[in-house]
């Protein structure tokens, strides 16, 4: 007998499907990771410390940091709560990150977690660690859930059946 299919799963697999269609995340070569045993309240998502993601002084842009952060807490967020991708939208409503320092290898990787899942609103911290398991930023990050909203016309073009995640 085949086990039911866990609606959280199937998000992923949307999340996964739009996650793969945003230039942003390819530029920044941004990959889901799922490492064995993992809570299914947590998302990990690495990114390779590389050229595209360097500032001008040859540094990780802070801005390549919270996308990884805003990606990773985003889909934890959608996975562990009552999100419904056919008539809602996800939103971040809050995202603070806190820069401690620089990696140490490649590639960091963001630890997303749920704290807080709410009818409406969705709490989430994020680490982002480098190989060696030094914390290089924390984050907290709030999302909302709204009424679908439909994509901006003329800026990329999207399927109109795709969920807006």
């Amino acid at each position: 007998m085949v086990a039911p299919r866990d609606p959280r799963d199937e998000f992923l697999e949307a999340f996964r499907d739009a996650f793969g269609r945003t230039p942003l995340h390819h530029l920044l070569g941004l990959r889901f990771s799922e490492p064995p045993g993992a809570d299914p309240g947590t998302v990990v998502v690495e990114m390779p410390v590389d050229a595209p993601a360097f500032n001008g002084s040859g540094n990780l842009h802070g801005g390549a940091i919270a996308t990884l952060v805003d990606v990773a807490a985003g889909s934890c967020a959608g996975r562990s709560s009552s999100f419904d991708p056919r008539d809602q939208s996800l939103v971040t409503a809050d995202l603070h990150v806190r820069y401690l320092g620089r990696p140490k290898g490649s590639p960091v990787r963001a630890e997303a977690q749920v704290m807080r899942s709410g009818r409406m609103l969705i709490v989430v911290e994020v680490r982002v660690l480098d190989p060696l398991d030094n914390l290089i930023a924390f984050a907290d990050f709030s999302a909302m859930i709204v009424a679908r909203r439909e994509p901006l016309e003329g800026v990329v073009p999207t399927d109109p059946q795709a969920p807006d995640l």
